[in-house]
């Protein structure tokens, strides 16, 4: 990625969602940015909960033209009619998913901080790789380090996703050579995901 291009927001919804609520807050984040894409990213493996929220999700983001893809569930992508599939297994399934769902399906592969995994993922067929956390104290407190991110603009064409404890400092340390910053929790647990997601933006700038 050239270092005078900017990268996209790629948004991933919260694990819980009110959807008497969350519809109109996802609404109200899309009208205000450019979003390239919407990840619904549930916790629950409760089918009827998934249906529901994939339905209205999914309502919001083709009004608006933005695409909207699911964590893990790949037999709900077609069933409910959604662009594509973020999977977590690095480059497992990878081939198989492809296979499955078809060469206009989007397909991402999570790659934790694996340089080894995100090759894997990209050979195997996957859109993009996101690898994380890059940021804050989670998991075990490995990091997806700069020198990751370095690497892989240089000599990889496949796009590459920044995900996992955000924030302003980390978003303009990372912007010259990532291609999309996925941004989840750190928006929607503030009171204006809108407002957050501006100050993002700004960093990037």
């Amino acid at each position: 990625m050239a270092e005078t291009d900017t990268p996209q927001i790629y948004l991933v919804t919260p694990p819980e969602i009110d959807l008497e609520l969350f519809p109109a807050r996802l609404a109200k984040v899309l009208d205000a940015a450019e979003i390239a894409c919407v990840r619904m990213a549930l916790g629950t493996q409760d089918e009827d909960v998934i249906l529901r929220a994939g339905d209205a999700l999914r309502e919001v983001a083709h009004a608006r033209d933005v695409p909207l893809v699911i964590e893990r569930h790949v037999l709900m992508v077609e069933r409910l009619g959604l662009d594509g599939v973020h999977l977590m297994d690095a480059a497992r399934s990878v081939r198989k998913v492809r296979k499955d769902l078809g060469q206009d399906a989007i397909v991402g592969a999570f790659c934790g901080t694996s340089r080894h995994d995100g090759i894997g993922a990209a050979e195997a067929g996957a859109d993009y790789i996101s690898f994380g956390p890059v940021g804050g104290a989670l998991g075990d407190g490995t990091l997806a380090d700069h020198d990751l991110f370095g690497w892989w603009s240089e000599m990889i064409e496949l796009p590459v996703v920044a995900e996992g404890g955000l924030d302003e400092a980390v978003i303009r340390a990372l912007a010259p050579i990532t291609d999309f910053f996925a941004v989840g929790e750190e928006i929607w647990r503030t009171e204006d995901a809108a407002a957050t997601l501006k100050r993002f933006l700004a960093a990037m700038a």
